[in-house]
């Protein structure tokens, strides 16, 4: 049974992208990542906010992984939870407005394998919806002091998180 993976780098003070949407922040990390290569061939899917999926991409000015999953490492079916899914079709990407269902596409085309959440928004719709399993960090040597939050919920809310791997910011949502 495939499980929901919300992944993220993330800048030691909280946040996964800049204000608005800024990824270019993150492309002086980019490099040998062995943790990030053990994940790639564990995901069968990718499910994603509209925003992550045509936001800013920090390998744009590199034309080999620019625009793809992972800076190219990954490719697959992707499904895009949005309520603007464009006019011309993109080929191996299903735009779908309704959570669920597009919970239920993802784990079906994933295989068993993980389907991994992109985006902040999305993975705390999958949390309220009691559908997100795991959460995996990558700790980034930064500081952003501003952007969009790993995880943001105005009010407050006590999520318990067991971890997974002591190597690894890696945790099982306790349900």
């Amino acid at each position: 049974m495939s499980k929901l993976l919300y992944s993220a780098s993330m800048s030691l003070d909280g946040f996964i992208a800049g204000p608005g949407g800024d990824m270019s922040w993150l492309t002086e990390h980019l490099g040998p990542a062995p943790a990030v290569d053990e994940l790639i061939p564990r995901i069968g899917a990718i499910l994603a906010g509209n925003r992550s999926y045509g936001g800013d991409d920090p390998y744009r000015d590199d034309p080999e992984k620019a625009g793809e999953a992972f800076g190219g490492g990954w490719s697959g079916p992707q499904f895009v939870l949005t309520h603007h899914a464009p006019a011309v079709p993109v080929p191996g990407v299903t735009f779908v407005d309704d959570l669920a269902k597009a919970v239920a596409l993802a784990k079906a085309a994933a295989g068993g394998k993980y389907v991994n959440v992109l985006g902040a928004d999305v993975a705390r719709q999958c949390l309220a919806a009691d559908e997100l399993d795991e959460i995996l960090v990558f700790a980034v040597p930064v500081l952003l002091g501003d952007g969009v939050r790993l995880f943001d919920h105005p009010g407050g809310t006590n999520v318990r998180l067991d971890r997974i791997r002591e190597d690894e910011l890696w945790f099982r949502v306790v349900r």
